[in-house]
Parts: C-alpha cells; structure tokens; sequence
C-alpha cells in the first residue's frame, strides 16, 4: 500500500518510543523509573471518579452538541474568570477531546498550504505536526537559556517573514517547563497582531503555572482577547486518558470550529463532560491546588538532585513540570544518554531531538509527574549512571 508523504514525513514521537520501550523492560521483570511521560501519577479528581461511576447506570450517553455540552463550556468559561484573569464568554469555549483535537481544528481553520508558521525549538512535537499536516511551512526559530528557551517579542519580528501567518506559543512550555512573561508574550502576540496574523497559545500547563508578580498565573486573553488559547483537562486535573480539552476562540471562529468538529469527530467524550462538571466544586479545585504545590516540592527534590550528582538545568521550569537538562559534559549526545540510561539503569528520559534541532543533541527532558519515590530512586539511579561514565 502506497503511504501519502504526508504520513512518511512524520517521525516518531520519541518519548512514546520510549516509553514502549520501558513496558518491555517491565515485562521483562525489572523496574523502570518511568521520568519520560507527562503523565501526573495522581489521577482524576475523586468527585470526577464517582460521576463517572454514576453515569454508567445504563442511562443512555449519547452525542452532545459538537461544540460541547453548554454547562461544561460556562464552567469552563467562569474558571478562566476565577483563575486566569480574564472575562470569557461561555460561547467562546469549544469543548474538544482532548487539547489535540483543540489544535488541529484550530490548525484547520487557520492554515492554507505554503502559509509560514512560527515555533519556538524546542517546543513540544506534535503541535507542529498539526500545523504541518495542514500544508504549513513550520519555521522553526532558535531559542536559547537566555530566553527561557521561549520566543520573545525580538525573535518573533526578526523571523517573520511575508509569507508568515501565525505563531504557535506554549507558555508554561513541553519540554522546559519555562513560562513566557506575562509582559513579553503580551508584547509578542501584539506584534503578531500588528502583522494580522493569528495566535495560537498552549495554556495547558497554565493551571500548573508559579504565581507571578504576587498574583496567580494569568491567560493571554486577559490582553489579547483575539488569539486562541488552547487547555486540557490532562494536566491540572489529572486526566490524561480522558480525552478531554477545549479552546477559546474569537466569537467568528466558533462557527467555523462547530462545523469541522461535526465532521471530523461528531462531538468530546459525553461520559467525560458530564463527569467533567465536578472538576469544578470548591472541592475538587481545592484538590487540584494541592496538586499543584506538590509539583513544586517535586520539582526541588529534582533540580536539587541533578545539581548533587553533577546535571546542569540551564533554566529552572516555573510552570509545567519538566526539566530540559544538559548532558553535553557527559561527552554523550541526548539520544545516546537516553538509550544507555535506560537500558543501563532502567531510567526512562526523552531525547531533545523530539523537539526541534538547535540544542536537541544536548538536552534531554525529565518529567517530574511521578511519585516523589520514584523520582528519588530514578535521581539515584541517574547519579550512579553518571558516576559511571566518568570512570
């Protein structure tokens, strides 16, 4: 069977890879510290949890609307109010299944072939193959620890081009974990703006995200309400395998959005929006903020551990919980450190080269969503790898 080019030009997305990779060792009996996945060890939230039980009475689940059940997109608009800073129109929220869906109708709806896009390298893999998969020329623009490996105002206006169209951002960012400013990436989507181009922001960690400046982490739409922010369900509240996500979008791309997702996927998971809805009490939100102070102790544990066994972290994350780790002293190339330290001391990490090519043979990525057992043990592991290669 002949594969389209499109299918062919893809490459794999290596912290799947390894993560395949690590099941094997498991069957194989041993254990694996798995640091490779961004998947919170944490789970849904209990009230989500009972819902879900609740709704399997064999009443009948059938399609919602496309855009999403309209009590999930008003809960989801008065979180943004509470948490981010923003006033958002319930009608403005597109429910999808999952922050991916968010971006391709999105992608769908923006992209013509041959338009230029802009993204940061690194920055997380599949977000361009979206835009990619819609004809898109997605320029890659270096970025370095002196930009928090994000773009800024500066590099999005030296790169722009006159076929460019967009930037897709991702503040908190997979795979650093750093934030843009919230000043600068203002600045940022003002000069896209100026351009008439569009804004594609990646908020998905933003409920993870350090209070800054004495005040919780805010959304891009509280100063630019026409880019779409993109979320999930994944992160913040633990529900990666519910597939569950949404998108803001100006008031005349819902129509647009409406009509794609009828014909690409019909409607989200409906088991997953009613649930959904208890994500929402005071006790699951106080739950979820728990949550989060948990992933900053984790992430001292991490950065004070690399630091003891001699791994340098150009740029501490202040947001989604990932380090970007540089092992170019250990004279081993990032895909190379992450083969051996997995089949050597069964320690799962992710090669920079799934993220973009400037620095990717340096860096690997760790994700602290594990257990502070496991991340201890894999920290020990890692230190003894290390030590080894020294000697």
């Amino acid at each position: 069977m002949k594969i389209s080019r499109r299918a062919e030009a893809v490459a794999p997305f290596y912290a799947m890879e390894f993560g395949k990779r690590a099941a094997q060792l498991e069957a194989a009996g041993h254990h694996v510290v798995k640091l490779s996945i961004g998947e919170p060890d944490f789970g849904a939230p209990p009230a989500f949890l009972s819902a879900v039980r609740d709704l399997t009475d064999g009443r009948p689940l059938t399609y919602t609307a496309a855009l999403g059940l309209p009590e999930l997109r008003s809960a989801i608009a008065d979180f943004y109010s509470r948490h981010f800073g923003c006033d958002v129109a319930p009608g403005r929220v597109v429910v999808t299944s999952g922050a991916s869906a968010a971006l391709l109708l999105s992608c769908a709806a923006l992209i013509d072939p041959g338009d230029e896009v802009l993204v940061a390298d690194p920055s997380y893999p599949c977000n361009r193959r979206f835009a990619e998969s819609y004809g898109a020329q997605v320029r890659l623009v270096p970025t370095t620890a002196a930009t928090r490996f994000q773009l800024t105002s500066d590099l999005v206006v030296d790169a722009w081009h006159e076929r460019t169209r967009g930037v897709m951002v991702a503040s908190p960012s997979n795979p650093t974990g750093t934030s843009v400013p919230f000043d600068e990436l203002t600045r940022l989507c003002a000069e896209v703006r100026d351009r008439d181009g569009w804004r594609i922001v990646d908020e998905i960690y933003l409920g993870l995200a350090d209070d800054a400046g004495g005040h919780a982490p805010r959304s891009i739409l509280a100063s630019d309400p026409g880019a779409i922010v993109i979320n999930s369900f994944s992160k913040y509240f633990g529900m990666t395998g519910w597939r569950l996500g949404w998108c803001i979008v100006p008031d005349d791309v819902v129509d647009v959005l409406e009509r794609l997702a009828q014909n690409f996927y019909i409607c989200p998971p409906t088991p997953a929006q009613y649930a959904a809805l208890e994500c929402f009490t005071d006790e699951s939100l106080v739950l979820t903020e728990a949550r989060r102070a948990e992933f900053r102790i984790r992430r001292e544990l991490v950065i004070d551990g690399l630091q003891r066994i001699g791994l340098s972290v150009p740029v501490v994350p202040d947001g989604a919980f990932y380090v970007y780790i540089d092992v170019a002293p250990t004279g081993l190339t990032s895909a190379e450190f992450c083969d051996r330290a997995l089949a050597e001391a069964h320690v799962a990490l992710t090669p920079g080269k799934d993220f973009g090519h400037h620095t990717a043979d340096d860096h690997v990525r760790l994700s602290y969503a594990a257990s502070t057992d496991e991340l201890t043990e894999g920290i020990r592991r890692l230190g003894d790898f290390v030590s080894a290669l020294r000697h």
